[in-house]
C-alpha cells in the first residue's frame, strides 16, 4: 500500500528556554523511551529523518507539557525557537503555540503574536495550569481572541498538580501511582472533564464558532457521548446542545492509541470531517502509526475518501495547512 500523505498535530517538542525544568517530571519516559529526550530537543534533521521512517509529509509541531506555569518570556522564547525551524522548513512544519495560561491577558496576547508574526495555526494549551481550569470569567477575553483569530486550540493533557496527584497514590509503587496520574489514566479523563466544563460553562453558547481539538481518540468523549448527551440537559440554561458543540466544535485526535476497536466507535458518532490523524511524536513512534493507518485501510471500516480526510485533508481544512505532494 501507498499511504495518503499524513498530517500529524500533537508533535512535541523541547524548548531550551524550559527543559531545564523538565527532566523530573518526565523521569518515567526518559526510562521507557528510547532517545526521546534527544528527539524533544530536535527540530531539524532526526525530527525529519523520524517523519520520512513513519511517512509522515507534515508536522505540527507543539511544545511538551510543562510542569508548573511557564513565564510569558519563556513562551515567547519558546515559540521564537519553533518559529525559526518553521522557516527553516516551510514545507514540512507548522507550529502551535505554547502560552502562559496562568495570565490569560498574556495568553491572549502571545497567541495573537504568533498567529500574526510567525503564521502559527493555533495553540496546544496544557489542560490545567497548576490546577486551574479555564472555564471562568478571567479566561473569557482569551477564548474571545482565539474566536477573534479563527484557530485552533489543542488541549492536550500535563501533569496533575499536588492535590490531583493525591488522588492517583496508594497501594502501589510510585511508577504506577506516577503512570495512573498522567498517560496512564488520569491525563485523559482531566482532559475530557475540561472539554465538559467549557460546555458546561455557556462558552460555546458565547463563542459558537470555537475551534477545540484534543488527543488520545478524543480523551474518552467519544465513549460516552451518548449518556453525556442526555445528563447535561440538566446543567443550565445552555442553548446549543452537547451533541451539537461535540459535532461542531470538537476534533479529535489518533495519537498514540493504536486501535481498531476506539476507532469504530468514533466512525459511528463522530463526524468524520473532525477526525485528524496524529502520532504524539517522539512518546510514539511515526512507524507504529503508519501500521495502523495501514490496518485502518486494509479494515475496510473507511473507504478511501475517508481515510484521505483522517490523514490529511481534515488537518489541511481544519488549519489552514498543506501537505506537500509526494515525491
Amino acid at each position: 500500500m501507498t499511504p495518503p500523505p499524513l498530517i500529524t498535530l500533537e508533535e512535541h517538542f523541547f524548548s531550551s528556554s524550559v527543559s531545564s525544568n523538565m527532566d523530573k517530571a518526565y523521569v518515567e519516559q526518559f526510562k521507557h523511551v528510547p532517545s526521546l529526550e534527544s528527539k524533544l530537543k530536535n527540530l531539524s534533521d532526526l525530527r525529519l529523518s523520524d517523519m520520512d521512517a513513519g511517512k509522515v509529509s507534515f508536522q505540527v509541531i507543539s511544545h511538551a507539557p510543562t510542569p508548573g506555569a511557564p513565564t510569558p518570556q519563556q513562551c515567547v522564547e519558546a515559540n521564537d525557537q519553533l518559529a525559526a525551524a518553521v522557516a527553516d522548513n516551510q514545507t514540512r512544519f507548522a507550529g502551535f503555540a505554547v502560552l502562559p495560561m496562568a495570565q490569560p491577558e498574556e495568553a491572549a496576547k502571545e497567541l495573537e503574536r504568533t498567529v500574526k508574526q510567525h503564521c502559527f495555526v493555533g495553540a496546544l494549551i496544557d489542560n490545567h495550569v497548576l490546577g486551574q481550569y479555564y472555564d471562568g470569567p478571567e479566561y473569557l477575553p482569551f477564548w474571545q481572541k482565539v474566536h477573534d483569530l479563527d484557530v485552533a486550540i489543542y488541549i492536550h493533557p500535563t501533569w496533575p498538580s499536588d492535590d490531583m496527584g493525591r488522588r492517583y497514590e496508594g497501594n502501589f509503587t510510585d511508577g504506577a501511582s506516577r503512570s495512573l496520574s498522567a498517560s496512564g489514566w488520569g491525563w485523559h479523563t482531566e482532559t475530557g472533564l475540561h472539554f465538559l466544563r467549557l460546555f458546561a460553562s455557556g462558552l460555546f453558547d458565547k463563542l459558537p464558532k470555537l475551534k477545540i481539538i484534543v488527543g488520545h481518540f478524543g480523551e474518552m468523549l467519544p465513549f460516552m457521548l451518548e449518556r453525556i448527551s442526555v445528563l447535561s440537559r440538566r446543567w443550565g440554561d445552555i442553548k446549543r446542545d452537547f451533541a451539537t458543540v461535540y459535532k461542531e466544535n470538537l476534533w479529535i485526535t489518533t495519537s498514540g492509541v493504536w486501535g481498531l476497536a476506539p476507532m469504530a466507535t468514533i466512525l459511528a458518532n463522530t463526524p468524520v470531517e473532525h477526525v485528524l490523524y496524529s502520532v504524539d511524536y517522539p512518546f510514539a513512534r511515526n512507524e507504529d502509526g503508519l501500521d495502523w493507518i495501514q490496518k485502518l485501510e486494509a479494515s475496510g471500516m473507511v473507504t478511501k475518501e475517508q481515510l484521505d480526510l483522517i490523514a490529511y485533508k481534515n488537518a489541511e481544512s481544519l488549519l489552514g495547512i498543506k501537505a506537500p505532494a509526494r515525491q
